[in-house]
């Protein structure tokens, strides 16, 4: 069975290697000629032929009389300015243009209000307020609170950091977590204005990372005040599209980091505001190190303007430096003492076997097999191997070998949910009373314990108040983590990290530290980002172990053991360092700081120069900026969206094409999460009731459009049928109501720009299209373009199978829990995908198939060729389909068509109207949408007949 004479064989003179690499050319000719004959063929049938002809020569002649009407307006004022020309448009599409510059200022105000007051000094209303502060002194809801306050270590600095804040510009303030710096500091700033009579100037704002400890802490101060929060009084919150605002003068806001950054944009001076108190510094995260950098160049500008830092950690050292070695000041915290376990002295006090009793070998192939590292944790890692034999050793004799066998056995990769179980049952059970406190990576673990502890029958009675708490949950359910709990019960919060340092839960007397947190990190070399969750940093470890003895002397179980423990980094990596920086860059035009690279180059930790040039570079290719660095409109509104820039312009085009309360559910999902839980042991089910979802639609995307749509409908038939309908699919209703909420925020953003008319995400006029697969389809291209991978047959003898390759990986794998893993009959061979993500291997994370016209009219540049005996058009040179040229010739135009309206419609956003039959507009995206429905089905029955041989079950 050689390779046969002839043809196929080897010239005889080549010798060793290069009869390989002849081989090897060979099928590389033979792969690119198989592609060749696969490519899909661009048709049209005549009578959509004429009529395109038709509109394109419509449509140039009316653009070329708008130009003549142009050069006809007389020099008054009413003519157009040179940065607006003059688009003629009919008096249909007028209307509603008119009035967006006054939607919007009345819809966004709500976000800049406070912002937008004057601050001059009122010398009536600084009597008024001297004498409110007065009279509190004697109100009894005061005078306990008083009592309270002036036990905390703060409260004995008081003047101290007044006058420390009164005498320099910036300051740092660092303080264990509950020393009261967060509630404090602001009143001791407010009422010493008051005091001294200038209460009147005093605006101070005070920024959080996360809206709930905006509000959280908003209230308590104004509790602390005996006040109501907001309504005018003297303390309130800001956080997206929601709000409680305090009196406009002599007052405190607490917001969270992305207001004040929305502000700028407003006014760049912060002009009305007298302090910024920037809170939780330490936490690194992107928006707070951008903030910092921002108001460290407006100091020169605002020589009035006091800055404070706040800061948990003890590295304030770092902040001062970065502020021209401004001043710091620690407070000391009060904490009782704080008894610490490790992972070996749990398993002993527990006796704890591991589920798994199959002695499977400590390293795994490939090592952590499920997440690559990056190269300084593989270090650590190494070490640890290599340590690890003579770890154990020491432990014998001081463990029984059962626990040491249980060490051995314990999977490091993953948060032992049974283990935590056993040890919060022990705690409740042998335990002193007190809330316990868990630290968990993410929202799925979170979930997973809470089921668990549901099935015990024991933490089933109302002895116990279970609380999930992370920071994409609705804020309402958060509130109960504060109230104090009565006699007899005991609370047990499971929190993601958000409660190491944002929240403080005065009663926890117990803290369990799972040990990991979630981090994504983003590799620029290969422009894909890697997920995991990581080991703690000591400074996590310190902060989860201070939780615990605030009311009493306290415990904190680490799950994780000795050895670990002294291989913990000091410090997470910040932010800024590990994600992708497309969205900052876009916020760093709106907010016009200069050159991207260098206002990034001005932050405390700078990004690499190859991940700047790697975002500015997707933004030009997204057409979010042009060649000067510039926001183009498009760049605008992507940049005003709370989304990053490719979901924010698949929401626009939602809105274009009518087609808006789908898109919004694709959109909330890519950004937040999918609505799928995969119960233990159910992942089979699971997996085949997501197929029976997608209903046969080749895509991930819109399978989450079908699981959110079915659940609307139950829900409107009550909470035992979406409750049933959840159960069956694996569904979690609480991810599904984020979505809903965010889509609400997302509606709300296009009416304030004018590209719809109600903030209705189901307004029927937005949704004209929206029972349109395929042009669902075309919209999701839209928005993840250039993210396109190729599929092609692959024979084994045993079965069909398809293989697929992107641009610049060769060969990945679709994610196994996508609904196309095992797909082998699809219509076209591409699909598009939102994230590529490396763990054991390169995976795409959901995916969507895309026929010809999606990838023509909504992907990159078109050209014409001719490739030997073919005609063919092709996207980006790489994506090429076979074309008649007079077809690709009316393609092109339309597309240009496409793109120009397109362009119009960003520059001045209005709802399309599809009754007025008249517009141009309503011809070409009608002409478009019907290419895309009607066309497609013909070439998916004409294609690639070699891909839709019998299905192999």
């Amino acid at each position: 069975g050689g390779l046969g004479r002839g043809g196929g064989r080897h010239p005889s003179h080549l010798k060793g290697r290069e009869i390989g690499l002849w081989y090897a050319r060979k099928q590389g000719q033979k792969s690119k000629e198989t592609d060749r004959q696969q490519r899909a063929v661009v048709r049209m049938d005549e009578r959509r032929e004429e009529q395109i002809v038709q509109l394109l020569n419509t449509v140039q002649t009316k653009n070329e009389k708008e130009q003549e009407a142009m050069s006809w307006w007389s020099g008054d004022e009413e003519g157009p300015t040179p940065e607006q020309p003059a688009k003629v448009k009919q008096d249909t599409e007028k209307a509603p243009v008119k009035q967006r510059p006054v939607l919007e200022k009345t819809f966004l105000d709500r976000d800049v209000e406070y912002l937008y007051e004057k601050n001059e000094q009122d010398t009536d209303l600084d009597e008024q307020l001297k004498e409110d502060l007065r009279k509190k002194k004697s109100d009894p809801r005061y005078i306990e609170m008083q009592r309270f306050r002036e036990k905390l270590p703060s409260y004995g600095m008081r003047q101290e950091l007044v006058n420390l804040i009164n005498n320099n510009r910036v300051t740092v303030i660092s303080g264990e977590t509950g020393c009261g710096k967060t509630t404090q500091v602001t009143q001791f700033i407010l009422d010493d204005y008051i005091e001294r009579g200038k209460g009147s100037t005093c605006r101070i704002v005070c920024t959080q990372p996360r809206r709930i400890s905006a509000i959280s802490v908003a209230e308590r101060v104004a509790a602390e005040r005996a006040e109501v929060c907001g309504n005018g009084k003297s303390t309130g919150y800001q956080i997206r599209l929601q709000s409680r605002l305090p009196r406009k003068q002599g007052s405190i806001l607490y917001c969270t980091t992305g207001i004040v950054l929305q502000w700028l944009q407003s006014d760049k001076h912060l002009s009305s505001i007298s302090h910024v108190v920037l809170d939780e510094i330490h936490e690194r995260n992107l928006q707070s190190d951008v903030l910092m950098s921002i108001i460290k160049d407006l100091l020169n500008i605002r020589l009035d303007l006091k800055v404070i830092l706040m800061s948990a950690t003890l590295n304030a050292e770092k902040f001062s430096e970065y502020f021209d070695n401004c001043p710091m000041i620690h407070i000391p915290g009060f904490t009782f003492p704080v008894v610490e376990y490790l992972l070996e002295d749990v398993i002993e006090k527990l006796r704890y076997t591991p589920e798994n009793t199959d002695r499977r070998p400590r390293w795994k192939k490939g090592f952590m097999q499920g997440h690559v590292s990056r190269p300084e944790k593989e270090e650590k890692e190494e070490i640890y191997r290599e340590r690890w034999p003579d770890y154990l050793r020491q432990l014998r004799g001081r463990y029984s070998a059962s626990t040491i066998d249980a060490l051995e056995m314990m999977d490091d990769d993953k948060v032992d949910l049974d283990l935590i179980a056993a040890l919060i049952r022990h705690i409740v059970l042998e335990e002193e009373d007190g809330a316990i406190l868990v630290f968990l990576p993410g929202w799925d673990n979170i979930s997973t314990l809470h089921d668990l502890l549901m099935s015990q029958v024991m933490f089933k009675s109302d002895r116990f108040i279970i609380i999930p708490l992370h920071s994409l949950m609705p804020t309402v359910n958060q509130t109960q983590v504060f109230k104090k709990t009565p006699p007899g019960v005991r609370k047990i919060v499971i929190a993601t990290n958000i409660a190491e340092t944002s929240i403080t839960i005065d009663d926890v007397v117990f803290v369990i530290d799972g040990g990991k947190i979630k981090e994504t990190h983003f590799d620029t070399q290969n422009n894909i980002s890697t997920m995991a969750a990581e080991w703690v940093s000591k400074a996590n470890a310190k902060q989860r172990k201070g939780r615990a003895g605030r009311v009493q002397p306290g415990h904190c179980y680490h799950l994780y053991n000795g050895l670990r423990a002294s291989l913990l980094d000091d410090y997470q990596l910040p932010e800024i360092l590990r994600t992708p920086l497309e969205e900052l860059c876009l916020q760093i035009k709106i907010l016009k700081l200069g050159g991207i690279a260098y206002f990034l180059s001005k932050l405390m930790d700078p990004p690499s120069r190859d991940a700047v040039m790697l975002a500015i570079n997707h933004l030009m290719e997204l057409n979010a900026l042009d060649r000067q660095e510039e926001l183009t409109p498009l760049g605008v509104h992507l940049a005003r969206l709370p989304v990053e820039p490719h979901i924010g312009k698949m929401i626009l085009f939602g809105a274009l094409f009518c087609c808006l309360d789908p898109v919004l559910t694709i959109a909330a999902s890519l950004s937040f999460k999918d609505p799928f839980v995969i119960p233990l042991g159910k992942e089979k089910v699971a997996d085949a009731r997501r197929k029976e979802l997608s209903k046969n639609t080749k895509s991930d995307h819109l399978t989450v459009v079908n699981a959110f749509t079915g659940w609307e409908e139950t829900r409107r038939r009550g909470f035992r049928t979406e409750k049933d309908y959840c159960w069956e699919y694996f569904l979690s209703s609480n991810t599904l109501q984020m979505l809903h909420n965010m889509k609400g925020q997302f509606a709300e953003h296009l009416l304030a720009a004018g590209f719809v008319n109600s903030r209705d995400p189901k307004d029927p006029k937005s949704n004209t299209n929206s029972d349109n697969e395929k042009l669902l389809k075309a919209v999701i291209c839209a928005g993840l373009y250039p993210k396109v991978a190729k599929i092609r047959p692959s024979f084994s003898k045993k079965r069909k199978m398809v293989k697929v390759c992107t641009k610049t990986d060769g060969t990945v794998n679709i994610h196994p829990k996508s609904v196309n893993v095992e797909e082998t009959e699809f219509h076209y061979n591409w699909l598009v995908y939102h994230l590529k993500m490396r763990t054991s291997s390169i995976y795409l994370y959901d995916c969507t198939e895309v026929s010809p016209y999606c990838l023509l009219f909504f992907g990159g540049d078109i050209s014409i060729q001719k490739d030997k005996d073919q005609d063919t058009i092709a996207v980006d040179e790489w994506i090429v389909f076979q074309s008649p040229a007079r077809i690709a010739h009316l393609v092109k135009n339309l597309r240009q068509e496409l793109d120009d309206l397109l362009q119009e419609k960003i520059e001045n956003p209005h709802p399309v109207n599809w009754n007025d039959i008249k517009s141009r507009d309503t011809a070409v995206l009608t002409a478009i949408i019907d290419l895309i429905t009607t066309q497609e089905n013909e070439s998916a029955r004409n294609y690639a007949p070699r891909f839709q041989s019998e299905r192999y079950s």
